[in-house]
């Protein structure tokens, strides 16, 4: 068990599980955020009169802000510790939402967007570090889990919440922005008051300790460099953009799908959407037992968990019954990026090379998050073109499908140790 997550309180819970709440209701806070948005852009276009290219383009910003920040927020993170780093991250990030209410024009939301993107792009690598040294390692894989679902959370409640308040009671869109930059000032007070300073020098020496002599032993000769691009791990790469391009695609875009091309109203939008994340945590749960259960089929769990989410990717746009689709919504969220992440990233970390672990994670997450850099615009833009958005899913299935199949090619026969 590791040093300060193995202290216990003299009463109450101890500190690991604290973490576990708090870096859960942060993803759900961030979240909560991320999916308010499409969940009016309608109401917002409609106001500020732009295009759903131009309604696109605000996800980019965002995530092109995020995207940007991993590598140097975790350099931060490792030199002035995560609380140094998180709080006065999520200050700026709170400030994000209230010039988007105020905001009088399109520009001056994509600018909220940006700030929004680099407050919150030092969360990952502060709660995931904090995770690490602080988690027993025997309950890791079930902490990440619930950690995780915070996302999963913050995108049913944002969902719910912006269909309830803004379509079904007439609320303006600006109520959600409002309440998110109250939630997000609650959590400021969390992490201040329940988040320890620690030293992270000291916490990356222990475990640099600890791992250093295995790590050498199984240390290959070679280029960490040519690995690191190797054609096993490009695919692996490529796999993980195709997994996200989907889910960013969705998520962004879904609410207004069943509304323009589904006749969704009201509550009915935001209740149907929520449904994807509502279903991502039993199934991020399951199957992460699953592959730690059976390691030796990891690959072949990841695979037919990529072909599943395409496959109902493919059914939610086919199907016009209402009941089929909803089905289709619920698999999609069990079977899709959320429950096979986690074995993805398991996966990772059973071939790639340990020296020089962290740079591939971080060439691994730009990877995903790229994705949410292009899905979000180039739907919009699929949309304006064509006036339909089957086209844009018809995208993310292909993208889907290509990374499972070359992600067969080159990791079919590795044999997980």
């Amino acid at each position: 068990m590791n040093t300060e997550g193995s202290l216990k309180q003299t009463t109450g819970m101890s500190y690991w599980m604290k973490l576990i709440i708090v870096l859960c209701l942060g993803w759900t806070v961030m979240w909560i955020y991320r999916q308010s948005l499409p969940g009016v852009y309608t109401e917002m276009g409609f106001d500020l009169n732009v295009s759903n290219t131009q309604l696109g383009f605000i996800a980019t910003c965002y995530f092109f802000a995020y995207t940007a920040m991993q590598i140097p927020a975790g350099i931060l993170v490792d030199k002035f510790g995560q609380k140094i780093i998180m709080i006065p991250g999520f200050i700026l990030f709170m400030i994000a939402p209230v010039m988007i209410a105020t905001a009088s024009s399109i520009n001056m939301i994509y600018f909220a967007s940006v700030l929004a993107g680099i407050g919150c792009g030092t969360y990952y690598g502060s709660a995931y570090s904090l995770s690490s040294q602080n988690i027993p390692a025997d309950k890791r894989g079930l902490s990440t889990a619930i950690i995780n679902s915070g996302s999963a959370l913050g995108m049913a409640v944002a969902l719910i919440g912006s269909s309830l308040l803004v379509k079904a009671m007439g609320m303006k869109w600006q109520v959600m922005m409002f309440i998110a930059a109250a939630l997000i000032l609650v959590m400021v007070l969390v992490f201040a008051a329940i988040i320890k300073g620690g030293n992270p020098n000291k916490a990356s020496a222990n475990n640099a300790t600890n791992t250093t002599a295995d790590e050498s032993a199984e240390e290959e000769k070679g280029s960490i460099i040519k690995r690191l691009f190797s054609l096993k791990m490009i695919s692996i790469y490529f796999l993980y953009f195709g997994t996200c391009y989907g889910y960013y695609m969705i998520v962004t875009w879904l609410p207004k799908f069943l509304q323009s091309e589904r006749g969704f109203e009201g509550v009915a939008i935001g209740f149907s959407a929520s449904l994807v994340a509502i279903a991502s945590i039993p199934g991020a749960l399951l199957f992460s037992r699953i592959s730690d259960k059976f390691r030796h089929k990891k690959v072949a769990l990841i695979i037919g968990l990529e072909i599943a989410a395409a496959i109902m990717l493919f059914a939610i746009v086919k199907f016009d019954n209402y009941t089929a689709l909803l089905v289709a919504l619920v698999l999609y969220g069990l079977l899709g990026k959320l429950a096979v992440e986690p074995i993805i990233i398991s996966f990772l970390a059973d071939v790639a090379p340990k020296k020089g672990y962290g740079t591939t994670l971080g060439v691994f997450n730009c990877c995903g998050m790229a994705s949410s850099v292009v899905a979000p615009p180039l739907t919009g833009a699929i949309i304006d073109a064509t006036n339909s958005q089957l086209y844009g899913f018809y995208v993310a299935v292909a993208f889907l499908i290509i990374g499972a199949v070359s992600f067969a090619l080159f990791n079919l026969k590795t044999k997980v140790q």
